[in-house]
């Protein structure tokens, strides 16, 4: 409402002008940084009133004309376009006035994905940093970030990216061992954190072994890891699948401890297989003992 109420009264102001000469002149900046002050001197005699409209803001101010009108610290925070209007009885002048950000970084928003990946994957990881000045506008002017995807085992990746309209941007690739990674974004002494968890990938190499147990046979895969070695994790589902006896039948089994293990019709001359997700293991064709 504080702004629609400006706009009204810099609406009348600017009709009243059409009608009268001006009798008052104001020295407005070009361009200000955000939370700067700002002193606009004025040139005149009597009275009168300066609207500055802009950003989000809408500033009042009564003026003595020939005393410059002083905007304190913080007073002006919006980064943007403004509009001021100088109002002196009949007469109005306007100006233009453009504040930028603060150069100096107070905030930086850090944005990483996925927070779970797969271990061994090119470019899997991605960070987007946003650099903001005190006043949460975007520093657009360019300015080094740092990027560090800090494993185990003193693994460590680094980048370094010039921002871009107030944005930089980087890919890292997840480790080949498992576990947990810190991945920080670093900007003019400001620093933010994000944890990437790095679990196994998909079973590589799967193999099948088979024993009697009584009417049944009982097949086991051995320790199911992914093709860097890491242990796959308990709960990923393994396909078990027999044919023999003019039937065929399967069986979804998941990794308990490392292992998965089920028992099966005992069919003589049974084929039986394995697999995971696509990865296909080795083939077992059993004779009834």
């Amino acid at each position: 409402m504080k702004s629609v109420r400006a706009f009204l009264l810099i609406g009348l102001a600017l009709s009243a002008s059409a009608a009268f000469p001006q009798s008052a002149q104001m020295q407005v900046p070009k361009n200000v940084t955000a939370g700067s002050v700002v002193s606009i001197p004025i040139i005149g005699s009597g009275k009168g009133v300066l609207y500055l409209v802009g950003s989000g803001q809408a500033l009042r101010r009564d003026v003595q004309m020939g005393q410059p009108v002083t905007f304190a610290a913080g007073e002006i925070y919006n980064a943007g376009h403004y509009l001021a209007v100088l109002v002196n009885g009949t007469s109005t002048e306007t100006s233009e006035l453009e504040v930028v950000p603060a150069f100096q970084p107070k905030t930086l928003s850090f944005l990483a994905k996925p927070s779970r990946i797969p271990v061994g994957l090119h470019g899997g990881i991605s960070g987007t940093a946003y650099v903001f000045d005190a006043y949460n506008n975007l520093i657009t002017t360019s300015m080094p970030v740092s990027f560090a995807l800090l494993g185990q085992s003193n693994s460590t990746q680094t980048r370094t990216v010039t921002t871009r309209n107030g944005v930089a941007w980087t890919e890292m690739d997840s480790a080949a061992k498992q576990g947990s990674a810190k991945f920080v974004a670093h900007a003019n002494g400001i620093s933010r954190t994000r944890v990437i968890d790095q679990v196994p990938g998909d079973p590589c190499g799967l193999t099948i072994s088979a024993r009697q147990d009584g009417a049944k046979v009982e097949v086991q895969t051995s320790p199911v890891r992914d093709c860097s070695g890491n242990p796959v994790s308990d709960g990923t589902i393994v396909t078990f699948t027999e044919t023999g006896n003019g039937t065929q039948s399967t069986a979804d089994v998941p990794i308990k401890q490392g292992i998965a293990k089920v028992q099966l019709p005992a069919y003589s001359r049974a084929t039986i297989s394995v697999a995971s997700g696509v990865v296909a293991g080795n083939e077992i064709h059993w004779e009834e003992r």
